[in-house]
């Protein structure tokens, strides 16, 4: 989705690209991910994990090496915050019951 305006987003996508591999390939989500929450709903909903580049870019560029620190432990307090308030302690319990999904949240698309 970042690469072409009006694609659909890579969140939006997962939950079909979850039930057509299941278990066979280890799934990571590229683009969009800003926050803590967002790296949640991305494990939540089947990745095995998020890449963050936005968040590491910005830091660096306002602070360097502090600042790409700085940055990823910002993400990882707010993922340990949200995780708590949904009490959840490892992101290995982590599953689809603990969000509301729209149901058309992928969308009809031919």
């Amino acid at each position: 989705g970042r690469q072409l305006d009006g694609a659909l987003s890579s969140i939006r996508a997962l939950p079909a690209i979850m039930d057509a591999v299941g278990d066979k390939v280890e799934v990571h989500l590229d683009s969009g991910i800003r926050s803590g929450q967002d790296v949640l709903k991305a494990l939540a909903m089947g990745a095995k994990g998020t890449y963050i580049g936005r968040a590491f870019v910005n830091g660096l560029g306002a602070m360097g090496e502090k600042g790409v620190t700085t940055a990823l432990e910002v993400i990882h307090k707010e993922l340990d915050t949200t995780m708590a308030l949904c009490g959840r302690r490892d992101v290995k319990t982590l599953d689809r019951d603990i969000l509301l999904v729209p149901e058309d949240f992928e969308g009809r698309w031919s």
